[in-house]
């Protein structure tokens, strides 16, 4: 990694492992959670769907801000609510409380999704901007290694509650960080004053524009894929495969290798062979791997070993897509990079809700439900994929 990324890289994805590390640090817990408040396990899935669903509507507020006000004031602002609703989770006795706090962590926690990647896109665009979010991505990619095994080990030490204490050091940090760590990328003279009818122009223009919506949807069914695992994952290698808390912190960081190693990748392989090109042979590769791990679910040939090695390969087929797809979604949307980036998150966390929403009343604590859904999510990615990455090569011929 070049010097010139290598700042920029560790503070924004530092800052973007805020929200990942809330998800990582409590799958573990989870059981042990929903048996402490008296919660079921869709109830306990539910908190789940209810930060995903907060986190996808904030950002459609966290966007135009940052166009109107710079990147930092929605920062501070966001850190402030997710702590609000950390420390709510870290006192909650009952399902309700424990749904309300989650619900408004997603709102906080929303910012440091949208306000990285318009950052990103302030400062560069193509295969410099995929270097960066990749390179911001490896950054990431410790929450699934680390936050899990750190989840497991506060329930070891006595109380989940700990976790949420973490956590609200995590957003203190972050604040700091913000202060002091990252300059102001949006100069003022590029600012837009916010009104309702500029909104609704931006929102018209992108919701019209085919290429930022089927990029948009197609790194959404991936990224969906990944939720729905986050939501069952814990329970079905707890109940189907008997692993401990901390067994599952490992097995869920070894999923992780895959796409966060792939990653890397994705601006290399896009120099050399198109971008298109590599998203739509990965894009082929995950619908083909997830079919075929729910195939041999179906006729009951599902190891933890089998598994755990697909969905490996399969979320490296993700780590070629969604990089470069979030880049190119925001590409032509360079001056409401801030509204095009909250949108499209949002549209992709309402995916991830709805499809949890769809496994939730078929899970039975086996394998067979989340690797159903998961290979949907393939299906659909790659069904989409055929006609959004046909027209975006055409575009990039054309130009």
């Amino acid at each position: 990694m070049s010097t010139s990324l290598l700042r920029p890289a560790l503070v924004l994805g530092l800052l973007s492992a805020v929200g990942p590390f809330a998800i990582d640090m409590y799958l573990p817990a989870m059981p042990a959670i929903g048996t402490d408040i008296g919660a079921s396990v869709p109830v306990m899935q539910s908190t789940l769907t209810a930060y995903f669903l907060a986190f996808g509507v904030a950002q459609l507020v966290y966007g135009p801000w940052a166009d109107q006000a710079g990147r930092k004031p929605p920062l501070y602002t966001g850190l402030l609510v997710f702590l609000i609703g950390t420390l709510i989770c870290s006192f909650a006795t009952s399902a309700p409380v424990l749904l309300a706090g989650r619900f408004v962590q997603g709102l906080g926690g929303a910012a440091v999704m949208v306000i990285p990647r318009a950052v990103i896109r302030d400062m560069h665009t193509g295969h410099q901007a995929t270097r960066l979010m990749a390179a911001i991505m490896l950054v990431i990619s410790v929450s699934p290694f680390l936050a899990p095994l750190a989840g497991a080990g506060f329930l070891a030490l006595g109380s989940w509650r700990w976790i949420f204490a973490a956590l609200a050091l995590a957003a203190g940090i972050s604040l700091l960080m913000t202060r002091f760590l990252l300059a102001e990328t949006l100069r003022p003279a590029a600012r837009k004053p916010f009104s309702a009818s500029t909104l609704w122009h931006g929102t018209k223009v992108l919701m019209t524009h085919r290429g930022f919506l089927g990029l948009t949807f197609l790194g959404g069914f991936g990224m969906a894929s990944f939720f729905v695992f986050i939501a069952s994952a814990s329970f079905v290698y707890s109940e189907a495969f008997g692993l401990s808390p901390t067994g599952f912190s490992i097995a869920f960081a070894i999923n992780a290798v895959g796409f966060f190693g792939a990653s890397q990748f994705a601006a290399f392989l896009g120099q050399r062979f198109g971008a298109t090109q590599v998203m739509a042979f990965a894009t082929m590769g995950f619908a083909l791997v997830t079919a075929v791990l729910f195939a041999l679910a179906l006729v009951g040939i599902s190891g933890l070993v089998l598994t755990v090695l697909g969905l490996v390969v399969a979320n490296a087929c993700l780590g070629l897509v969604i990089p470069t797809a979030m880049v190119m979604a925001l590409d032509e949307h360079g001056e409401i990079a801030g509204l095009a980036s909250s949108l499209g998150g949002t549209l992709q966390m309402l995916v991830g809700g709805v499809m949890i929403v769809l496994a939730g009343p078929f899970f039975d604590g086996t394998v067979v439900p989340m690797l159903g859904v998961i290979a949907l999510c393939g299906l659909l990615a790659f069904m989409l994929s055929r006609s959004v990455l046909r027209h975006a090569g055409q575009a990039s011929v054309g130009t």
